[in-house]
């Protein structure tokens, strides 16, 4: 259930609202703007509250029930667009910002020379893996704490934000010591207990979407984030599993225009994962610039053939020179600028 304060409504009056909210056993989240504030009023169970009960209260403007899964993230709860602000670049504003970088640190070497290579070429912010989800126990599993060491000590040298993954509850703390944003990977977006953590880090938090969840699914995931109070999230499609077997997954496209529809939060592209293969990257890309995104996030390496994660799908440099001088005039086309 939303709550919309009348313009100018007194702090007394909000506290009523909360302390009623409350009172019925509700959880509640504010959000203040500069002209008026919003209650959300959060719990499975709010159909219970007569809208009545809210509307009666002195300062309310008017009372709505939300009736999808997530409240936090909705339009209803936050009708602007959130700018996440990362080390002074804005996603979600008029630039695409672009995330580039190697799918896995390999060591301190490859990830300064292709986050000399991707900075050069436009990127704001280097991507790394130092903890490597794979399907098998046997694969590469990253260098870890030493992975996180390096991506920040070339941040430092470059002054480049960093994007890393972190898998568990445990390794959290640790991450975010290191990088600027915290990914969290398709394998744990319903991971509740690490989304409350990471929530709680205050770091921006990317939330890529699950092979096989629902848009409804996704934003109600990025609930548990923002009601930690960190209001920081970005979600990143991509691709789901389908029927297709010629590529890796699908990039659903139409899920960028029904969250800018239905969401406040900004939305950023993984063309690397759907695509599988270097060739399809850019045509992928360029689909979701278009479609929408407020950033893309692709891999990248200095020599792919030799990668120990994902070569088939990584850029060479001058493959990714190539994809950022096509990306700015399709971005200037659509009112933004990388």
């Amino acid at each position: 259930m939303i709550v919309e304060m009348r313009r100018g409504a007194e702090q007394a009056e909000i506290d009523q609202v909360v302390a009623t909210a409350r009172e019925m056993g509700f959880d509640v989240q504010l959000n203040v703007g500069t002209e008026k504030t919003v209650v959300a009023i959060l719990g499975s169970d709010t159909g219970r509250a007569p809208t009545d009960t809210f509307a009666l209260l002195p300062g309310v403007q008017s009372v709505q029930r939300i009736m999808k899964p997530y409240k936090l993230a909705s339009r209803e709860f936050r009708p602007k667009n959130t700018i996440a602000k990362i080390a002074g670049i804005d996603i979600g504003g008029s630039q695409v910002v672009v995330m580039a970088g190697p799918c896995a640190v390999e060591s301190e070497e490859q990830v300064f020379q292709t986050a000399e290579a991707v900075k050069k070429a436009g990127a704001r912010i280097l991507r790394g893996g130092a903890f490597k989800p794979r399907t098998s126990p046997f694969a590469f599993q990253g260098l870890q704490e030493e992975g996180l060491k390096i991506l920040s000590r070339v941040s430092n040298a470059l002054d480049m934000p960093v994007i890393t993954e972190v898998m568990d509850t445990h390794e959290v703390e640790l991450v975010a010591r290191h990088a600027q944003i915290l990914q969290v990977g398709a394998r744990n977006m319903q991971n509740y207990s690490l989304l409350r953590e990471v929530g709680k880090t205050g770091r921006p938090v990317v939330l890529k979407r699950g092979f096989s969840c629902t848009i409804n699914e996704w934003l109600t995931a990025a609930d548990y984030v923002l009601a930690e109070g960190n209001e920081n999230v970005i979600l990143c499609e991509r691709g789901i599993r389908t029927f297709e077997d010629s590529t890796r997954f699908s990039l659903d496209i139409s899920s960028l225009p029904v969250v800018h529809k239905f969401s406040h939060l900004p939305i950023i592209v993984d063309p690397s994962h759907p695509a599988g293969h270097f060739e399809y990257v850019p045509a992928l890309a360029k689909a979701g610039l278009a479609a929408g995104a407020d950033g893309l996030l692709v891999e990248v390496h200095p020599n792919p053939a030799h990668a120990l994660v994902d070569g088939l799908q990584s850029l060479t440099f001058e493959n990714f020179n190539k994809l950022m001088a096509e990306l700015a005039p399709l971005a200037q086309a659509m009112g933004r600028y990388l």
